[in-house]
This record gives structure tokens, C-alpha cells and sequence, in this order.
């Protein structure tokens, strides 16, 4: 999940003094200590992580959502963000999708658009689906096998719909002989996809691939039908193939979606539809927005990064009830292009490493309550192979998180920069957060005689500025600030976009390290071949190892967040599918 996938990026950014003071407060004011409910019915804090808050099957009323921006896209080509897929749910189904249950129980898969998981022959090479009678658009018309199969080919029209996750497209047709369905005068479609009927669709790998049907279960390859295609324009009103579909879009301002009458309970075993209609608000200030939210005029906020520390430390003394603190599935760390001198060097890089003060960068992301346990590694927990805190090699944790400045130098030394050296850190301009991780970061370096300017670019240029290896080069930024979480729960869904060389790209480019490794490549492709899960993970840990052994990481935290739901909010809960955030798609409310 890119970052892009992640968050809803904040606007406003604070003056670096508010923000560190606010923050501290949080962690000061905020820990420990029984919940204490100011607001009648609030189910209690953390009563949402992991578990469910306030379960109820009332349907009904009007679920809304706050945001400060809008979604990457809603076509679901297109986007990256981990909340949009989310909440794409209600207007897009899939072949088989995350389970509708609370914690890691959430990011198992089961049949949707499908009858059954795949049946799998031809030694893990092909995979059949039968699809789910009475499954309908809008319209009433059936979703067909050749509407999946469009929708997933689509995937091949980059240069027309870019921006999503492309795993299906190197998977199904890895030496790129597909035109994609707008250039296909043939209209014979891809042919690594068969329907032999209606009801039937046949998938042969090239190559078999143990994380296939997570790859399936992105919004990413949901049904689109030909005859409502509107290419670049789709995300505008997408034609729904869920309980729900649009009623109004105006883009960063609002969306209402609004019951699909064409929809059957009967032929969908995930949704329970539960709200009449759900509305999205969107603010251009984080603190209004949060102000909103504790006044119980929305429900909760689609961006799910956290209060703002203005709105943490409010609700923390006095709706703490409403609030829920969970492990985000994201790791927020500095990545070091190997183009930029001279972090081309390993001994720079890992001079930075040992010079950073993680205590002080926790603390800048809001201390371990809201900004999350120090990072020692850049393998998040909920993945398979993970070792959490207890794989630390460069003893980022140790001794409280303080920077070991004998070591620092000595890498200095190594790299040929004894007395130090200059380069730019770069920050999106619409993370307050971020910013404060940047300032952190660069005064704890002045004490290696590290010299950081801090640029902060453009927010939602991300992919044309830091995705632009040239671009990186010429602003010479040798620190890029970012995060990222599991596109589905593996080490290919989460490190093959970061680590993979073949992922390195002109723009949109999420290999920030510029990394080439063949060992790491090596590993990656054993994984995608290997179904045993045990080994999988053994593989996974491995290729942490060598991501952290070549210094391209400085991890900051595994991220936490505090979140807020409102007190008329039901069936709220937590799920690994996503992240740690609210499972949307299940959600419901008091009238």
C-alpha cells in the first residue's frame, strides 16, 4: 500500500513549534488509565481494535465521512489509496475479498463475486471461478466473466489510467505482449484470461504465483462493463457492481453514494448494506475537520492517519471512549537514493542511520501512543516473517532510541566524509507530521556535522517529484521522507514495489533506494514460486535482512494511530486488510 495508499493528506501545515508541542502533550496527557466516556453510549477506548464496537444490524440514516482530500481516484483502476479500496467496497465487488472480521481474521480472503476460492490445477498455474448467480449491476444487468476479465485488463491502459497496482499485469503477461483493452483491435482481450461462459473465468499464469488470489482481491481487479467505460473519466461516477452506487460527486468537495435497488443481499454473502446512504465531506483544514468529528457532526474521518494533534490531545481528555489506538500496518521511515552522493556509498547512509535520534523522531510523530513503536526494521508485524523490535541491527531502540554519535562518525569516516557532508531532505508540504519527522531528523544530524536543508515539495505531486528518480537527482535529495503498508499481506505486497529492481520507474517510481540487488531479486522471485507458508515467511524475513543490511531505510516507527468514531457509529472495528483501520464495508449507524 503506498503511501499514497495510506493517507489522506492533511493541508495545513503547522508552525514546527505547535505541532512538537502538541504532540508531546499527547503522549503526556493521553497515557494510561481508565477510558472515561464524557459522551452517552460511547462503547469505550479501543473498544473498535480488533474487536467490534457497538455490533448492531439496524439498517438505515446516513453514514458520513470527513476527509481533507479527496481520493487519489474512485475508479478503481486508478487508485492507491489503502482507504479508497476500502471504501470502494461498497460500490465495487471482486472475485474473493478480505473477510468482513475484526484483526488479522480480517485480512483472510473469502469468496465474493465467486461462488468458492479458486479451483487450482496445471501444479498452481491455473485458477477457475464460477461466479455467484443472482450478482447484478446497477442497471440489473448480470456481471458477467468477461466483465471481470475487462476490468482486470484495463490494468494494461497505462498511459491512460496510471496510478494503480499493476501486480496482475506482470503476473498474467510479464513480457508485456498486451496492448491493453483500448488498443486491442483485435478485441480478442488478454489471453492469459478465458471465459468460456457467462458464469466461468480461467486464469494461466505464465508462471504460478503464491499471492494470486490477494492480487485478485484488490479493487483493482473488480468487474467493469465495456459499454459504461468512460477510460480517464470513470473515476467521475463509476457504474456500481455493489449495494450502493453514486448519486453526486463534486470533486474535493463531497460524494453522496445512495442505495443500488438492483442489489441482492441474496447474491452477496460479504455487505450487509446497512446505512441508507453514506456521504463524504471534505475540509481543507485538519483541525476544523477534527472539530467536526468530536462534535459528533460525522461519524469518522475516510483518511484513517489520526487525529491532528490539536484534536488528539481535545479527545484524548475528554472523548476518549470514542477513540480507538490501533497498529497501523504501516512503517514510516527516510529512504537514501543511491544516486544522490554521496549516499551512493553505504557508510554515509548508515552514518545517518546511527546519527538519527529515533526518540526524538517518535516523539515528533506523536510519542508511542499516537506515533507507534520506535522502527527498528522495515518489515511491518502483521506481515508473515516479521520479527517486529526484536530484528534490530543498527540498536535503533536501544538505549531509549538515542543516536550513537561514535558510531556515526566512524561511518563517516568509512565514507571518505569525515567532517561530514550536505544534502536536502524531502517532505511533502500537507504532512504536518512529516514535517516535524524532517526537523527532527535534521537537528539531531547537525550534532554529526550532517547538513540538512529541508524541502518541502508539493503534497500531491508526489508521483511526478519524489517517483522521479531525475527529479530526485537534481534536487539533490539524498533523504526522501515517506511511508508505506501492505498492499495485501505479504512481502510481495508490501516490499516488492520498495526493493524489486524491476519496480524502479521514470515516474511514480516507489523504489526510492533505487535499489538493484540480485540477491534480493533472487528472493523475491523463490517467494512468489513457493506455497508453503512456512517457507514463505523464512523468506521474508530474509529479504528484510538484506533490505537493512545495504543502509537504504532509516525506519522511524510502526505506526499507531488514535482514531475517532462517533458515539451513533456501529459494528466499528479494525481490520489487518486494511491496515488497522475501520472495515467500512461493515459499518452502520444509530438513527
Amino acid at each position: 500500500m503506498i503511501t499514497q495508499r495510506t493517507s489522506g493528506r492533511r493541508k495545513q501545515v503547522f508552525a514546527a513549534a505547535v505541532v512538537s508541542a502538541a504532540l508531546l502533550c499527547t503522549a503526556a496527557c493521553g497515557g494510561g488509565g481508565a477510558s472515561k466516556d464524557s459522551k452517552d453510549g460511547a462503547a469505550g477506548f479501543n473498544a473498535g481494535n480488533n474487536k467490534v464496537a457497538n455490533a448492531s444490524a439496524k439498517k438505515g440514516g446516513t453514514l458520513k465521512f470527513a476527509t481533507v482530500q479527496d481520493a487519489d481516484s474512485w475508479d478503481p483502476t486508478r487508485a492507491y489509496y489503502g482507504v479508497v479500496w476500502d471504501f470502494m467496497r461498497y460500490y465495487t465487488r471482486t472475485l474473493v475479498t478480505p473477510k468482513t472480521e475484526p484483526g488479522a481474521k480480517g485480512s483472510e480472503l473469502t469468496p465474493d463475486l465467486a461462488t468458492s476460492m479458486a479451483k487450482i490445477t496445471n501444479d498452481g498455474k491455473t485458477y477457475t471461478y464460477t461466479l455467484r448467480p443472482g450478482s447484478t449491476w446497477q442497471d440489473g444487468k448480470p456481471i458477467t466473466s468477461q466483465d471481470v476479465k475487462y476490468g482486470i485488463e484495463r490494468q494494461w491502459a497505462q498511459d491512460v489510467l496510471s496510478g494503480g497496482p499493476v501486480y496482475l499485469r506482470d503476473v498474467l503477461d510479464p513480457k508485456k505482449q498486451y496492448k491493453g483493452p483500448y488498443k486491442d483491435k483485435s478485441k480478442e482481450g488478454l489471453k492469459a484470461i478465458q471465459t468460456p461462459d457467462a458464469k466461468t473465468i480461467v486464469f494461466n499464469l505464465p508462471q504460478k504465483n503464491s499471492d494470486f488470489e490477494e492480487m485478485l482481491s484488490l479493487t483493482s481487479a473488480s468487474p467493469v462493463r465495456a459499454d459504461k467505460d468512460t477510460a480517464s473519466k470513470y473515476g467521475l461516477k463509476p457504474f456500481s457492481s455493489g449495494p450502493y452506487e453514486f448519486q453526486s460527486y463534486s470533486p474535493d468537495k463531497s460524494l453522496a453514494l445512495v442505495r443500488n435497488p438492483n442489489w441482492k443481499q441474496s447474491s452477496d454473502p460479504v455487505r450487509k448494506a446497512l446505512p441508507d446512504k453514506i456521504t463524504i465531506t471534505m475540509f481543507s483544514n485538519a483541525n476544523d475537520m477534527d472539530n467536526r468529528l468530536i462534535n459528533g457532526d460525522y461519524d469518522l474521518d475516510l483518511s484513517q492517519t489520526g487525529l491532528s494533534p490539536q484534536g488528539r490531545t481535545k479527545a484524548l481528555k475528554q472523548d476518549k471512549g470514542n477513540l480507538d489506538n490501533p497498529t497501523s500496518g504501516y512503517i514510516r521511515y527516510a529512504a537514501f537514493p543511491s544516486s544522490v552522493a554521496p549516499f551512493d556509498n553505504i557508510h554515509c547512509r548508515q552514518a545517518v542511520i546511527y546519527g538519527a535520534d529515533h526518540k526524538s523522531i517518535q516523539t515528533a510523530r506523536g510519542g508511542p501512543l499516537a506515533g507507534g513503536d520506535i522502527g527498528t526494521n522495515m518489515l511491518p508485524p502483521a506481515v508473515p516473517g516479521s520479527e517486529g523490535q526484536k530484528y534490530d541491527p543498527y540498536g535503533l531502540a536501544k538505549n531509549d532510541g538515542k543516536p550513537d554519535i561514535a558510531k556515526a562518525k566512524a561511518e563517516l569516516k568509512a565514507c571518505g566524509k569525515p567532517n561530514g557532508f550536505t544534502t536536502t531532505i524531502a517532505v511533502r508540504n500537507n504532512k504536518p507530521v512529516e514535517v516535524a519527522s524532517a526537523e527532527s531528523l535534521q537537528a539531531s544530524l547537525k550534532n554529526i556535522g550532517v547538513k540538512a536543508e529541508i524541502d518541502q515539495y508539493d503534497g500531491s505531486q508526489t508521483a511526478g517529484i519524489i517517483g522521479n528518480p531525475t527529479v530526485v537527482k537534481q534536487k539533490n535529495y539524498g533523504i526522501i521522507i515517506m511511508g508505506w503498508g501492505p498492499d495485501f499481506p505479504s512481502v510481495q505486497g508490501y516490499g516488492l514495489p520498495l526493493w524489486g529492481s524491476k519496480y524502479i520507474l521514470p515516474s511514480g517510481n516507489n523504489n526510492y533506494g533505487l535499489i538493484k540487488d540480485p540477491a534480493i531479486d533472487a528472493n523475491f522471485n523463490k517467494f512468489t514460486t513457493e506455497l508453503d507458508p512456512t517457507k514463505k515467511a523464512a523468506l521474508a524475513t530474509e529479504i528484510n535482512h538484506q533490505v537493512m543490511e545495504t543502509g537504504h531505510y532509516l525506519p522511524f516507527t510502526f505506526e499507531k494511530y488514535i482514531n475517532f468514531r462517533s458515539t451513533r457509529l456501529t459494528n466499528a472495528y479494525t481490520t489487518d486488510a486494511y491496515s488497522g483501520v475501520y472495515d467500512f464495508v461493515s459499518l452502520g449507524v444509530e438513527k
